[in-house]
């Protein structure tokens, strides 16, 4: 089933402030309750055949800096820099296949509710890496959105109010975005609160990287505090994404980069170094959770959240024991 459009899902589009249900205008939405403000008219504009449900009032993203062009832009003003131009040998040296994601991804899809779930996938103007699966699905119903346009986004909007009604979806993908946030822990709560009973959430964030995105890169998760971000939900699988080889990669881009002013010459040193990465295979697990380049999180909706005292016993590193 894969990828499904505006219509299928508009009768789960919300207000991003009051969460009230959308009407729809010739040319936008607007909210349907007479009591917010966001009821008027062009409340919500579409861009090209896109709606921007964006609540601007105190969201990071800025409705000036987003421009109508047959090139996608996001609203932030960043440009999306991506290495699809390259043959694919030279892509996969670059950028290895995501086989946790991938491996994960088939889970969700094998343990998602309903004979035919729908998969929010926030951030999703790409296709990332490892999540191929998701939208060959012949049963899942793919909706994505991100801060700009892209032929897989149905709509622009802030995660931190997804516009989306309570209980809606089934599973929600994000991956590699909570670091391209400001509150973290507003996504999950909006991610808790759109998920049906029993709905799963796949999530995948840095640890050990530099900072990319440039000015819209915030924070980073040890693999406890990843798990206690997602406290409210029930574990299925964690652990690392990539570990200290891909992480020490980053490193040498990095250093390069600095010791020559050149962000050419550290992606030609990432290249040459791409090695270092299948490194990662030869770390046992417990050091890898101490040192990973991105961790990973598989889980389910439950009622209660993991407490302070289980969040110090579920450390997983090689220094257990250690005060």
């Amino acid at each position: 089933m894969g990828l499904v459009n505006l219509e299928t899902i508009s009768e789960l589009l919300v207000c991003p402030r009051c969460k009230s249900s959308l009407e729809r205008t010739p040319a936008a939405y607007r909210c349907g309750s007479d009591t917010c403000e966001l009821a008027r008219d062009q409340a919500f504009p579409f861009v090209d055949r896109w709606p921007l449900l964006v609540d601007f009032e105190g969201s990071i993203l800025r409705p000036d800096r987003f421009q109508t062009s047959p090139v996608s832009r996001p609203l932030t003003g960043r440009k999306r820099v991506t290495s699809n131009s390259l043959p694919r040998w030279v892509r996969r040296l670059w950028r290895p296949h995501n086989q946790q994601a991938a491996r994960n991804i088939d889970i969700l899809l094998a343990r998602a509710p309903g004979e035919s779930p729908i998969v929010l996938v926030i951030g999703g103007g790409t296709i990332g890496n490892g999540v191929e699966a998701l939208y060959a699905s012949p049963n899942a119903r793919v909706v994505a959105f991100d801060v700009f346009t892209s032929p897989w986004t149905a709509f622009i909007a802030d995660a931190h109010r997804i516009p989306l009604a309570d209980k809606s979806v089934d599973a929600v993908v994000v991956q590699a975005v909570l670091e391209h946030v400001l509150e973290p822990p507003a996504i999950v709560s909006e991610i808790q609160r759109i998920l049906t009973p029993g709905g799963l959430v796949y999530a995948e964030t840095p640890f050990l990287q530099q900072v990319h995105a440039g000015p819209y890169d915030f924070i980073r998760y040890t693999s406890s505090g990843h798990r206690y971000l997602f406290r409210a939900f029930e574990e299925i699988a964690s652990g690392p994404v990539a570990g200290p080889g891909t992480e020490l990669v980053w490193s040498i881009d990095h250093m390069t980069r600095g010791l020559t002013r050149s962000v050419l010459a550290g992606k030609v040193s990432r290249g040459l170094f791409f090695w270092l990465r299948y490194l990662d295979r030869l770390v046992p697990r417990d050091f890898a959770m101490d040192s990973a380049s991105a961790y990973f999180f598989l889980g389910r909706t439950r009622d209660h959240d993991l407490t302070p005292d289980e969040i110090v016993d579920y450390y997983q590193g090689a220094q257990k024991g250690r005060p």
